[in-house]
């Protein structure tokens, strides 16, 4: 669907037809040729500002982001041919230059194209237009970008041009003459002129991050994004508070620990942002579970008045032309993937959908006078899935504390296929199938599709989204806004991504997520080096944004939590019951809790490669896991190890090698991914291979201890981390790790040949030997006496008749609870 377009171009106008033509102008303006050359040059940041916690007006945030942003589209433009699109053999493709038109300050061109070029090409790609192709020797004359704004059928492709001249300088966004852009205007203007095409990247979602940031000033909590600080204290009114069913209270108070009970009380505070920070297997989405519960079955204190519903607390309803400009402002017409999903698994875990309808379906109770509508949002389809996935098993909890499966639907595109059944799309089929054709003669029109969309959207309790598809247009016939939006990984989203769904005019905003885990994945390194990466949350927080900290994990043996929780997170990660349950690969040493294995082997960088490989540490690790699956065969039979690297190239390494090693099947028992791509995932063993190896001590972005601390959490019983110690010691959190290793005796040296570790002799070396009896009773009175001491337990009497809890552990074991 083509942009719409208005007179005028300057950032400031309120119109979002004028924001997009500000965009378009800056950006096909670029040389590529210049693009290129500048990504390869030194230092860029001349110029440019680091992004602030905190800002005084619109001005100032658009004068930070702005050109940050446009330093990302550089990359991405850059990366696009480095990238995705060569590895499909996308190449050069000639096109015929049809009817040619100036509007608007921009050139449009009708392109007839070879069918080929006419599938894999979308609304607003990015094309290279040129006389000539780039070929080595060749030094083109006359060339340009053009973004694609329709095309369909067999017709020829509708492209965007400017041609003016280049803009320099975002400020005064005035275009300097250029003689490459002159000659290509010439060519534009003579009918059935031959020019060669080249596809770029897609704008898509950079387009809609662009609109979001350039609406910041109508949002209606703009004084609060800009100054990260709640002046009104929100929370101190309790007339705008949510009153909770006392069933469903008492539910609460049941089934959430205290960290997560104070999360969501504090959103039912109604305060207007509520950040909840989640670290590791701190139960994030049963908090989020217990929100959506909270906030659909509860009404506001002040709900009513004389004269019905007080509806006029977000100020007067606007008429639908209004709320077209509004849910404009984030570039609605824009569809396409979300860049960032590349990173992300193509198919996680296997998600469940009850099919035999275990649950019982949702009914609206007629006395219901208030119900809310919320919008949950995730920066990725993986992730959103995940807790789609989540509310389909487990449903949530109505007014009286019955379980059931809420009205909800999935929008957007890449729906994980345990989630189908609730895609747009699905429910759309089947809305239609139930409709009677005798009277229109079976036509269907796109009038009717969208009344459908729409009655799906109105009806659904909970709607689910990528942030960047918030801003579709699916949204635009919505009779509800939205009351409520809750964005779980809030932390690796950028900013400007974050404020795509803020524009539905919702009251609360819920920022769920752990900025010491993944960031955003931000493709400039000059735009990541001034802070564009910086998530929304993590700014909120550096200002001293009030936070709520989960603080009990349910997922780690306490050997491993214990050095994130100190690291990470000032020692306040707790663990849950029953965590220190002795596994059978406990028997040795060299099998975890938490293990690290010193090896100095040799790094390598693959010609033309940006990511690294170490050989040795793959040879050490097929081994090590063979030694598991041999002692141990659970582990294989019920694909519980999963092996992880920050390198692409060696996560690659590694798949060729167990797939030599143990066949092909091998891809069935062991997970191997890179770090980023096992975000928000667990298996019981995890090997994390470091790579980084060299006399320099230089480990890149290994020191991301954002990388690190998911990359250690991922495991349920052992994590067995395999680097050089000599090189990963530069970095102080990584030299923490190994200090931590050493002090308790988890430290192995390996030198070649690597099977000599696992002689034998050396083997039998590392055997745990079970405590005698009398130790083990002794640890149990001590573990009650350093209870007794934090007055944590009334008397010995009762700390005994509990002592299932996870304080007990030692009393559990010598009861035989312990696999020892």
């Amino acid at each position: 669907m083509a942009v719409e377009k208005s007179g005028g171009g300057g950032a400031s106008s309120s119109s979002s037809a004028s924001v997009m033509e500000r965009f378009f102008k800056i950006v096909l303006s670029w040389d590529y040729l210049r693009l290129v050359a500048d990504s390869k040059g030194a230092d860029k940041t001349k110029g440019l500002q680091r992004v602030k916690n905190t800002y005084t007006s619109v001005a100032e945030y658009l004068g930070v982001f702005e050109p940050l942003l446009f330093e990302e589209v550089k990359a991405q433009i850059v990366q696009g041919r480095s990238g995705e699109e060569e590895e499909i053999g996308l190449d050069w493709q000639k096109g015929l230059v049809g009817t040619y038109t100036e509007s608007e300050g921009f050139h449009k061109v009708q392109m007839a194209v070879v069918d080929c070029f006419q599938e894999i090409v979308s609304e607003n790609d990015l094309l290279l237009l040129s006389k000539e192709k780039f070929e080595e020797g060749v030094t083109p004359t006359a060339y340009a970008f053009a973004v694609v704004e329709q095309r369909g059928g067999k017709g020829p492709v509708s492209l965007r041009t400017f041609v003016e001249g280049e803009i320099k300088n975002l400020d005064i966004a005035k275009p300097v003459k250029s003689s490459r852009l002159q000659r290509i205007a010439s060519i534009f203007a003579t009918n059935g002129q031959v020019l060669w095409i080249l596809k770029m990247c897609s704008l898509s979602t950079i387009l809609r991050e662009y609109s979001a940031m350039q609406s910041v000033a109508s949002l209606p909590f703009k004084d609060l994004i800009l100054s990260a600080s709640e002046k009104n204290k929100d929370g101190d009114d309790q007339n705008r508070a949510w009153n909770v069913p006392e069933p469903l209270m008492d539910y609460l108070k049941t089934n959430l620990n205290d960290s997560q009970l104070d999360a969501v009380n504090a959103g039912l505070s109604r305060r207007s942002f509520v950040l909840i920070q989640g670290p590791p297997g701190t139960g994030k989405t049963q908090t989020i579970l217990g929100l959506l519960s909270a906030v659909l079955h509860s009404a506001p204190a002040r709900v009513q008045t004389k004269g019905g519903f007080d509806v006029e607390k977000h100020g007067p309803e606007l008429d639908i032309e209004g709320k077209h400009t509004h849910w404009m402002k984030a570039s609605p017409w824009l569809i396409g993937a979300n860049p960032r999903d590349l990173i992300m698994p193509v198919d996680g875990d296997d998600g469940f959908y009850p099919t035999g309808n275990e649950l019982k379906p949702e009914v609206i109770s007629s006395n219901r006078k208030y119900r809310a509508h919320v919008l949950v949002c995730a920066p990725s389809n993986s992730a959103l899935d995940e807790i789609v996935s989540r509310v389909l098993q487990t449903g949530i909890r109505d007014e009286n504390n019955n379980t059931y499966s809420p009205k909800i639907v999935r929008i957007g595109l890449k729906a994980h296929h345990s989630v189908k059944a609730v895609s747009m799309d699905y429910l759309i089929q089947q809305k239609l199938s139930g409709v009677d054709r005798s009277s229109d003669g079976g036509r269907r029109g796109a009038g009717e599709y969208d009344r459908i969309r729409a009655s799906v959207l109105d009806e659904a309790a909970i709607v689910f989204s990528t942030l960047s598809f918030s801003g579709s247009t699916v949204f635009s016939r919505m009779t509800r806004s939205f009351d409520v939006v809750i964005i779980d990984e809030a932390a690796q989203a950028v900013e400007p991504a974050t404020l795509v769904p803020l524009v539905h005019g919702c009251r609360q905003v819920f920022l769920v997520g752990d900025p010491v885990q993944l960031p955003a994945t931000v493709i400039s390194s000059t735009a990541q080096k001034l802070g564009y990466g910086t998530s929304l949350f993590k700014r909120f927080q550096a200002a001293g944004f009030p936070v709520q900290m989960l603080k009990i994990q349910y997922r780690m043996h306490p050997e491993i939590s214990i050095f994130p929780s100190k690291e990470f997170y000032e020692g306040i990660l707790q663990d849950g019951e029953g965590l220190n349950k002795k596994r059978p690969w406990h028997s040795y040493s060299c099998f975890g809790p938490f293990c690290f294995f010193d090896i100095d082997g040799i790094e390598s960088q693959p010609s033309g490669s940006g990511s690294w490989v170490n050989e040795d540490e793959v040879e050490f690790i097929t081994l090590i896991y063979h030694q598991l699956a041999t002692h141990y065969p659970e582990l294989k039979s019920s694909s519980q190890v999963a092996v992880i690297s920050p390198y692409s190239l060696q996560v690659k390494l590694l798949k060729d090698r167990f797939r030599s090693t143990f066949g092909d099947q091998s891809k069935e028992v062991i997970d191997v991914n890179t770090v980023d791509g096992f975000q928000g995932r667990e298996k019981e063993v995890v090997i994390f291979s470091c790579v980084r190896c060299n006399k320099e001590q230089n480990i890149g972005f290994v020191s991301d201890f954002r990388r690190m601390n998911v990359a250690i959490t991922r495991a349920r019983s052992a994590v067995l981390v395999i680097g050089s110690a000599s090189t990963l010691k530069q970095d102080k959190h990584w030299n923490n790790l190994v200090e931590s290793a050493k002090e308790r005796d988890r430290f192995f040296t390996v030198s070649k040949p690597f099977t000599t570790f696992f002689a034998e002799d050396k083997f039998k070396t590392m055997k745990v030997e079970r405590l005698p009896p009398d130790a083990r009773i002794s640890q149990a009175l001590e573990a009650i006496n350093e209870v007794v001491a934090r007055q944590e337990v009334m008397d010995v009497d009762d700390a005994v008749d509990g002592a299932d809890a996870g304080d007990y552990d030692a009393m559990e074991a010598d009861d035989g609870g312990g696999d020892d």
